[in-house]
């Protein structure tokens, strides 16, 4: 049994971001709350990926020689890494948690079942399997194997079973996403949304990482060409930690570790008590004067009339409300739409005429706003109100 160790450059690399990542997943799990709920899943996937990339550290050094029990203990990880994008996107844009999101980690706890056989399996047949994925060319042992690790040959499958899902995840987030900004008359890529745009930029890095993955599997023997995804979450790990050191409020939001992007206010000279004190006038704008009824609101004229700059106003209304502006606007609208729905006195007014008393020029965005704020179109809401 060669149980030589090296270290290269490449796993340096790799074991840093290693050691960033496990303090980044445990501050974003930790700092989760029930305003900012989508950071459990967030490092909950940072963390399933430093642990994948710190299993091909110990491949690519031989210390796995010195841990051989857990060999393998990360096959699971690729199968967890698009539930786990797929249920960050949905609660970041604040879409309601689902009693069925369990089902998302069926296949991945299932195959970590399976893995039992792999686990069972002695320190000679673990040997065995590093050096087939890691060094072919060097002698196997030679076993007589009383329990076969795959007796369903499902390890020959993981790879495209781990691509499919990916390409699944990454769809579903994307149309998350894209029904998000179409809200907002916006395109996925070139929308304006503080919010959205981490986001979206988070989906374009798994989507690298799926693909350097498709081309690994596709050109190197067995796990030889591993380290290439290895290196790209590294590298995405450390500037993200240079990120949290520069920005004192990382954790107090929703955003991805993936996003590169410097804040457009990490250097914004508004205190604390100026954030709310602009909060409290757009608050009163919003509640007094109906300003969202009108059909040509817009950030410029609400920032005019409470005499602050747009960028502080949507600033205030990202940080403070987690919310874009145009969130904020439909969320004002639907709540006024409900009470015209829920008088006796308009039961002869249209959906469309109400859409339109609370600033709405199209019956469509009405209808798709008031579902998504609600759960229910304005008709079924009418109706559940008559019944």
């Amino acid at each position: 049994m060669n149980t030589t160790t090296h270290l290269d450059a490449i796993s340096v690399f790799i074991f840093i971001g290693v050691f960033q990542g496990l303090i980044l997943s445990f501050f974003l799990i930790r700092k989760s709350s029930s305003n900012i709920k989508a950071n459990l899943f967030q490092g909950l996937l940072l963390l399933t990926l430093t642990l994948a990339i710190f299993e091909q550290f110990l491949n690519l050094t031989g210390y796995i020689t010195r841990v051989l029990p857990i060999t393998n203990y990360s096959e699971p990880a690729g199968l967890i890494i698009g539930p786990l994008l797929y249920l960050f996107i949905k609660r970041s844009v604040d879409q309601p948690a689902s009693r069925k999101d369990w089902l998302h980690f069926v296949v991945p706890f299932l195959y970590l079942c399976y893995l039992t056989f792999d686990f069972m399996q002695g320190n000679d047949a673990k040997y065995n399997s590093y050096i087939y994925s890691y060094h072919p060319d060097w002698p196997v042992l030679k076993l007589n194997y009383s329990l076969s690790n795959d007796p369903l040959g499902l390890k020959n499958r993981l790879n495209f079973a781990t691509a499919v899902s990916l390409i699944i995840y990454v769809s579903l987030a994307l149309r998350v996403l894209v029904q998000k900004v179409q809200l907002a008359g916006e395109s996925i890529f070139t929308t304006k949304d503080e919010l959205v745009k981490p986001l979206r930029n988070m989906v374009i890095h798994i989507s690298v990482m799926m693909v350097i993955f498709i081309f690994v599997k596709l050109n190197f023997k067995a796990d030889l060409g591993d380290y290439y995804i290895g290196a790209y979450v590294s590298i995405l790990i450390m500037l993200t930690t240079l990120r949290v050191m520069n920005d004192s409020s990382y954790f107090e939001r929703s955003t991805s570790f993936m996003d590169l992007s410097i804040s457009k206010y990490q250097k914004s000279s508004l205190t604390e008590n100026d954030k709310l004190k602009i909060l409290e006038s757009i608050t009163l704008e919003l509640k007094t004067s109906n300003f969202y009824a009108d059909n040509l609101a817009s950030l410029s004229e609400l920032a005019k009339k409470i005499k602050a700059s747009p960028h502080h106003v949507s600033q205030v209304i990202n940080e403070k409300l987690n919310v874009s502006f145009f969130e904020l606007l439909a969320s004002y609208r639907v709540e006024q739409a409900k009470k015209l729905l829920s008088d006796e006195k308009n039961n002869k007014l249209t959906i469309e005429e109400i859409s339109e008393m609370v600033g709405y020029n199209s019956k469509t965005a009405f209808n798709n706003a008031f579902k998504k704020i609600s759960g229910k179109t304005p008709s079924e809401f009418r109706k559940s109100i008559n019944t």
